[in-house]
């Protein structure tokens, strides 16, 4: 069920369909003669979008985000396994053309690529299933692990946890996979991602350590007015809100201990 009404929340909530929904609730109200209300409710929808998309609004939320957790200074000199979260894959495009299509968390991918060759002894353990409502389509384990072994990962070295839809599930059945771990684990994902998967692994009972990529700002920006990429904008804002409606749901519902974990608590 929280499942569901996850996916059914963000599809309402965010910033191109709030915006929508705003213009179209206003214009419902101009129809009906309330039209102080309806020019009112349909221009914050349109505050929205241009807030979204022709400001760096998106990149100033999503800094903090990625400046929580950095990667350790000095390499670990061994490890026993390597967890990477799904998120990373176009899944109905893979599934259909029997390839691995990368989207633009592709880095998760290629940084575990580049990890299980540094420690050609840890095993790599590849976490998703299907995370979307419709259609049957390859897990993204299953699409990461067709990329890896093409690269020349032996498949002896992956292991799949294909059944967790979101990043909850992720470290719940994860962590119940793979039990008592030896050695040090280290988990990828993107930077805006790890504070709040972190805060879930730990509560799954799993020490992890974070090994952030995928940045999607520099971290210094300021809040300004961008007219130069307008969707990039508005799909920054995007991510940057759902993972902090996330983490105050996660934390909210007692997914994890703090609404912004931090390396204190790792």
């Amino acid at each position: 069920m929280f499942f569901l009404v996850s996916k059914v929340f963000w599809l309402l909530a965010q910033p191109i369909s709030l915006c929508a929904l705003l213009v179209a609730v206003g214009w419902l109200l101009v129809v009906w003669r309330r039209i102080r209300w309806g020019l009112a409710v349909g221009g914050t929808g349109l505050m929205v979008l241009l807030l979204s998309a022709y400001t760096s609004m998106g990149f100033v939320a999503i800094a903090p985000l990625e400046s929580r957790f950095e990667r350790p200074a000095v390499m670990p000199a061994e490890v026993s396994t390597i967890i990477m979260l799904g998120g990373a894959t176009v899944g109905r495009v893979s599934s259909a053309r029997g390839i691995s299509e990368l989207n633009e968390a592709g880095d998760r991918v290629v940084e575990t690529l580049r990890l299980a060759e540094l420690y050609p002894g840890a095993r790599i353990v590849l976490s998703g299933g299907v995370g979307s409502l419709g259609g049957e389509i390859d897990s993204e384990a299953a699409i990461v692990a067709r990329l890896l072994e093409a690269m020349g990962v032996a498949p002896g070295r992956l292991v799949l946890e294909q059944a967790s839809r979101n990043t909850a599930e992720n470290a719940e059945l994860t962590s119940a996979m793979l039990g008592a771990v030896n050695g040090q684990v280290i988990l990828v994902t993107s930077a805006f991602h790890m504070p709040r998967s972190v805060g879930l692994f730990e509560q799954a009972g799993l020490t992890v350590v974070p090994w952030p990529v995928d940045y999607r700002s520099a971290g210094d920006e300021g809040l300004a007015i961008d007219l130069v990429n307008p969707v990039l904008n508005l799909t920054t804002t995007g991510v940057a809100m759902r993972e902090w409606i996330g983490l105050v749901v996660y934390a909210a519902t007692g997914r994890t201990a703090t609404v912004l974990p931090g390396p204190s608590a790792s």
